[in-house]
């Protein structure tokens, strides 16, 4: 399994009450799924940068999981059936260990092939 981050922008027409209820289903659906909920952060209401069909606000919504590719896709599905859902954005998390950059040990020789640094200018004699 693959680690995920989704971010959801819900209608603002939903009410706290239901933006809670949806995310609770959609986190049932993930663990039913044979996925793992490792994160959700609720970032409220907010103003959009642009109008996204009559809205100008919205509920996001953040959640990290670890899931297969095959419900991720079936989740991405079903969040375009909804029409309360304005966007998705669904990116593969990566690993911090495969984001630090390995130090790469020099090669044999190369140290000798390297050209030596050129000498500094003398300084001009003072007059």
């Amino acid at each position: 399994m693959l680690t995920y981050e989704t971010v959801i922008l819900i209608h603002p027409r939903l009410s706290d009450q239901e933006v809670a209820d949806f995310a609770e289903k959609t986190k049932q659906a993930i663990a039913k799924g044979g996925g793992e909920v490792l994160g959700e952060d609720r970032w409220g209401r907010r103003k959009l940068a642009y109008q996204i069909g009559n809205s100008r606000e919205g509920f996001y919504l953040y959640l990290k999981y670890n899931a297969k590719g095959a419900l991720v896709n079936e989740m991405n599905r079903q969040f375009r059936l909804q029409e309360d859902i304005l966007r998705t954005l669904t990116v593969h998390a990566e690993d911090p260990a495969h984001t630090q950059p390995k130090p790469r040990a020099p090669k044999p020789g190369a140290a000798a092939a390297a050209p030596a640094p050129a000498p500094a200018p003398a300084p001009a004699p003072a007059s």
